[in-house]
């Protein structure tokens, strides 16, 4: 059975990103020429270790997290585009004759994976998408193959179903976050073209590190930093419980000494990580330089971590907002979404699949 990767379908639907600290949920609206509009959006925080790991622990949290978001974005659309974790897919790059047609792409590419993936092919979901004529040679084409484990695919289908949303596509995460950054990239110097665009998104258990060129991707990595160790750092100083931690980080209601004592040592900790994710790409590829760094995800938002990244990296840095450019409906609070951006991200790929052509 395949489960659909890819393909988008006709009805209007919204983006549902289920991360490890909350649920995000984001819908767009056509703008004409191209451009989007946000029409709503809301975010729901997670009670802890309800989803570790991409995998989600406690569904019945999870989804009245879901139904809250929901309830408070206030859309009428039930359909959703949902995403599995990018470590929870194989995705592989073959060439094939660009002759062939459907069926026997269908039969190469189950003849590919078996290749590939280290589970029987009845205990994954698998698609493919047909990405153009291969570079090399125009009488073949270049197909992207993504496998995951079925489970992975029936959480998230069993979340918006038990919240009675209808997921429609079910893409991945880094996929997701792709569509939305194009908008990012396009407003760097020289729309970013033949450039080598780190994206560094910093998650709340994990450090995504991924180098976009060209609109591919070229290399990713994870490193096990996030902002969660903000939050242990401010139970280790000040003798909060976690969740007590989580709660002053949001509102802000921290001891006078908290930036130089706690803020400040951990925005360099992570510069540092950022600058060992580069010298880990430096090692492993043709390249050996980075043009733009941009920061992502919910500790993106720290005021001036930009510029500790940039000072430590020396590499011109900036936090990414797909929707600068992007008109926003009366009911969106700009500032708020401003804020909210970093970690919209994936949210706003999502929704992004309400507009591929049929």
């Amino acid at each position: 059975m395949k489960f659909d990767l890819f393909t988008a379908k006709a009805p209007p639907l919204f983006g549902l990103d289920i991360s490890s600290s909350s649920v995000k949920m984001l819908e767009l609206a056509d703008n004409g020429k191209g451009s989007y509009r946000v029409e709503r959006y809301a975010i729901e925080p997670l009670p802890r270790d309800c989803v570790v790991d991409g995998n989600i622990n406690n569904l019945e949290a999870v989804t009245d997290a879901v139904k809250r978001a929901h309830a408070r974005m206030g859309t009428r659309t039930r359909h959703v585009a949902m995403a599995v974790p990018s470590g929870a897919v194989i995705s592989k790059k073959i060439i094939v004759p660009a002759a062939l047609r459907e069926e026997e792409l269908e039969v190469q590419v189950e003849s590919e994976a078996n290749q590939y993936i280290p589970f029987a092919l009845e205990e994954v979901n698998l698609d493919f998408q047909i990405l153009g004529p291969s570079p090399d040679n125009p009488e073949e084409q270049e197909v992207l193959i993504a496998a995951t484990r079925k489970e992975k695919v029936e959480d998230r289908v069993a979340v918006a179903d038990s919240a009675g949303l209808k997921p429609l596509v079910m893409d991945v995460e880094s996929f997701a976050q792709q569509s939305a950054l194009s908008f990012v990239v396009q407003g760097l110097p020289g729309g970013g073209k033949d450039q080598n665009v780190a994206v560094v998104d910093v998650g709340a258990n994990v450090m995504n590190v991924s180098v976009l060129r060209n609109e591919q991707s070229v290399y990713t990595r994870e490193q096990a930093f996030g902002g969660n160790q903000l939050t242990q750092d401010i139970v280790n100083r000040y003798g909060m419980t976690p969740d007590e931690a989580e709660n002053a980080k949001r509102t802000g209601a921290l001891p006078d000494d908290f930036d130089t004592e706690v803020m400040k040592p951990f925005m360099e900790n992570l510069s540092m990580e950022v600058q060992r994710a580069l010298q880990f790409f430096f090692t492993s590829t043709q390249y050996h330089a980075v043009d733009h760094i941009l920061l992502a995800g919910g500790s993106a938002v720290i005021p001036g971590l930009d510029e500790v990244v940039h000072t430590r990296t020396q590499v011109p840095t900036s936090v990414a907002n797909p929707f600068a450019l992007m008109q926003t409906s009366p009911k969106v609070q700009l500032k708020r979404l401003m804020a909210d951006a970093p970690s919209l991200i994936v949210a706003c790929g999502l929704a992004m699949r309400r507009f591929d052509p049929q």
